[in-house]
C-alpha cells in the first residue's frame, strides 16, 4: 500500500501550499502559495526538507491525520493551536505537542490539531513531502481555480495524501527557538500607486486609523472594517496589475488587502501596498485582529526585505535537538523504548 497520511477529520480549511505558482500571471493565473511563507519555510527546515516543499496550511481549526506508513515525521510552525499525538484516531486524549518542532508518528497513530488561537495559519510539513503532481510547477492549491494541491480543494474526510517516503529517517527530533511571529504594531506600506484618487486628508486618515480583520476575509483578500476612506476621483480605474499586499478601496470605502490567491488585475484604486517584508505577518493575521498601516520610503522597504531574507537564511542555524529540552520529551522517549539511555533507531 502506498504510504500516506489519511485525513480522519479535515478541520475547517486545510490545503496543500508551497511558495506559489510564479510566472503565469500574464495568463490570469494566480500565484497562490503560503499566506505565511516564513512559517512554511520553518516547518520544512524542521522536517528536513528544502524550504519550498509543499506542506499543509491549516486555517481556523485543524485536521486529525492518521499515519498509514511504517512511520512519518511531521513538523509544525506558525500559529498556536493545541496539538496532540494519539495512539489512534479514536483516542480522547494524547501526548501534547509543542509548536515549532518535529514529531515522529508510527503506523496507526494520529495527530489532532485544534483551533488556532493567535494567527490565521499553521503549517504542517512532512519529511520528504507529499507525492503530489505539480501543476505549472507548483503543488499550491488555487481554490477559486479548482486546481493544484490535492484535487484543487481543501482536504476532506478519508482523503489519503500520498507520501514520498515510506519511512522517516533515523534521527532525533528537532525544535526551532527564537522565531518571532508577532505582527508589527503597524504594517509598513509604500503609498500608492493610486493615492491621487484620494484627498490628502483621506490618506492621512487611512494612516491614522485602525482597522479590524473581517469574517469575509479569505486567501484572496483580507477585508477590513473601520472609518471609510472617501474617494476624490471615483472608485473605478482602468484595470491594472495587482501586487501582493495591494490595498484596494472599493465603493464602500472599506479597505481590502490582496493576498496569495489575489486576482491578477483589478479596477479599484489602490491607496497603498504592504511591503514584501511584512507580507508574512499580514498573512498570519486572524479574523478579529486590529491592524494599522505606516508609510515608509522605498529605501526602508528594501532594507526590510534584506533583513527578512537574512532571517530566513538563518532558520537552519536555530534548529536544535529536542532532547536538550529535557522533561518536554520524556513521555515520548519512554514510549520509544528508552532502556539504559538507548532509544530505538526510529525514535
Amino acid at each position: 500500500m502506498t504510504p500516506a497520511l489519511r485525513v480522519a477529520m479535515p478541520g475547517m480549511l486545510t490545503t496543500v501550499q508551497d511558495l506559489g505558482r510564479t510566472g503565469f500571471q500574464h495568463l490570469g493565473i494566480a500565484v497562490s502559495g503560503a499566506l505565511d511563507p516564513v512559517s512554511l519555510r520553518a516547518a520544512n527546515v524542521l522536517a528536513g526538507n528544502p524550504p519550498g516543499t509543499g506542506a499543509l496550511e491549516v486555517a481556523y481549526v485543524g485536521p486529525t491525520l492518521v499515519a498509514e506508513a511504517d512511520d512519518v515525521r511531521l513538523a509544525f510552525a506558525g500559529g498556536a493551536a493545541p496539538i496532540a499525538l494519539l495512539d489512534d484516531e479514536t483516542a480522547a486524549a494524547g501526548t501534547p505537542i509543542d509548536g515549532t518542532r518535529s514529531v515522529l508518528m508510527r503506523r496507526g497513530e494520529a495527530v489532532r490539531i485544534g483551533s488556532l488561537t493567535d494567527a490565521n495559519a499553521l503549517y504542517v510539513a512532512v519529511e520528504g513531502g507529499f507525492a503530489i503532481e505539480p501543476v505549472l510547477g507548483s503543488v499550491s492549491t488555487y481554490l477559486r481555480g479548482g486546481f493544484g494541491g490535492w484535487h484543487g480543494r481543501p482536504l476532506m474526510a478519508d482523503d489519503r495524501l500520498p507520501l514520498v517516503r515510506a519511512r522517516a529517517s533515523a534521527r532525533e527530533e528537532w525544535h526551532l527557538d527564537g522565531l518571532d511571529l508577532r505582527p508589527p504594531p503597524r504594517l509598513r506600506v509604500i503609498v500608492g500607486p493610486q493615492h491621487d484618487y484620494f484627498s490628502e486628508a483621506a490618506v492621512a486618515a487611512f494612516f491614522a486609523n485602525e482597522y479590524v480583520v473581517c469574517a469575509g476575509s479569505d486567501r484572496m483578500g483580507m477585508r477590513l472594517a473601520g472609518p471609510p476612506i472617501a474617494h476624490l476621483r471615483g472608485f473605478n480605474i482602468t484595470s491594472d496589475a495587482i501586487a501582493p499586499g495591494s490595498i484596494q478601496i472599493p465603493g464602500n470605502g472599506q479597505p481590502i488587502v490582496l493576498l496569495a490567491d489575489r486576482q491578477t488585475t483589478g479596477g479599484y484604486p489602490k491607496i497603498a501596498t504592504v511591503i514584501s517584508a511584512d507580507l508574512p505577518a499580514l498573512g498570519r493575521l486572524p479574523i478579529g485582529a486590529r491592524i494599522g498601516f505606516a508609510p515608509v520610503a522605498l529605501e526602508a522597504a528594501e532594507a526590510a526585505r534584506r533583513a527578512l531574507i537574512a532571517e530566513i537564511a538563518g532558520l537552519s542555524a536555530r534548529v536544535a535537538p529536542l532532547r536538550v529540552r529535557g522533561a518536554d520529551v520524556a513521555p515520548r522517549l519512554m514510549d520509544r523504548n528508552l532502556i539504559s539511555g538507548v532509544v530505538d533507531a526510529h525514535g
